[in-house]
């Protein structure tokens, strides 16, 4: 449970981060919050000769509305999204579903940026933000470029972010009147969820039900045609490739997102404006 030996670089500016990204490429990850990648590095299933941390970029903590937009730093911690006054108002599932991640350790020190780099199909905002069909804005050295949240995951813990890019800033819409529910089954509160739902408005997205995270397409393709949420639900498990685990089986998984995909499609109608 020890890591191998690195080399840490601390980055003070998002201009610094990329030059040492671009130094040391694949050799290097970067630390944000900690959470997702420490334990990686601890089971020695990461072992980066250089870990840039980017944790201290206060430029990349922030929560501001443009538009019809809001825009969300990409070190913005989870704390700070769950007791967003601007989130709760016109994106409640954001500052919900912050709200349930694991203790109030985890939620001081994980950030949002670093959740969804990541990619682990069993994390909570990831789906939040595929619900939320939030676009994602990467920096490199060749300036800025967005990224729809439907092309981001590619494989298990894997992105399309480049090697020499840093994710900077979350953008989504606004949505306070349609209706949200953030659903999740864990055997203890800080655990990992066995099966969880995101809804906004008639998009649906889950977690641990494939090697990335996903939407249940089988689900908003019910919606649109106009099943009710027994109905829809009944479809959660179309196309997805859930973890057979001795903890939770397949087949378990499955007929467990359609349990839950039912009662955040029912919560979801009874908050709709």
């Amino acid at each position: 449970m020890i890591p191998a030996a690195f080399t840490y670089k601390r980055a003070t500016t998002v201009d610094e981060a990329l030059n040492l990204l671009a130094e040391h490429g694949d050799d290097a990850k970067l630390l944000a919050g900690g959470h997702s990648l420490l334990p990686l590095m601890k089971l020695r299933l990461a072992v980066p000769e250089v870990v840039i941390d980017v944790g201290g970029l206060r430029d990349l903590s922030y929560i501001r509305e443009e538009g019809s937009q809001i825009r969300i730093g990409a070190l913005t911690r989870h704390h700070d999204i769950e007791h967003s006054d601007l989130l709760k108002r016109e994106a409640p599932l954001l500052a919900h579903a912050a709200g349930t991640i694991g203790d109030p350790q985890v939620r001081h020190r994980g950030t949002i940026g670093g959740s969804l780099v990541h990619g682990d199909p069993a994390s909570d905002l990831p789906a939040v933000a595929l619900a939320l069909d939030a676009v994602l804005v990467a920096q490199g050295p060749s300036g800025t470029r967005e990224i729809a949240i439907t092309d981001f995951f590619t494989d298990f813990f894997e992105t399309s972010l480049g090697e020499d890019e840093l994710l900077v800033e979350i953008r989504i819409e606004k949505n306070s009147a349609q209706g949200w529910d953030f659903q999740k089954f864990t055997k203890r509160a800080i655990d990992w969820a066995v099966v969880g739902v995101a809804v906004a408005g008639n998009r649906v997205a889950l977690v641990n039900m494939g090697p990335t995270p996903m939407r249940a397409a089988g689900v908003e393709e019910a919606l649109a045609s106009g099943a009710n949420p027994a109905e829809a639900a009944e479809r959660a498990a179309e196309n997805t490739s859930p973890p057979d685990q001795p903890t939770a089986s397949a087949d378990y998984r499955r007929h467990l997102a359609k349990v839950l995909v039912r009662r955040a499609l029912e919560a979801s109608a009874s908050r709709a404006g």
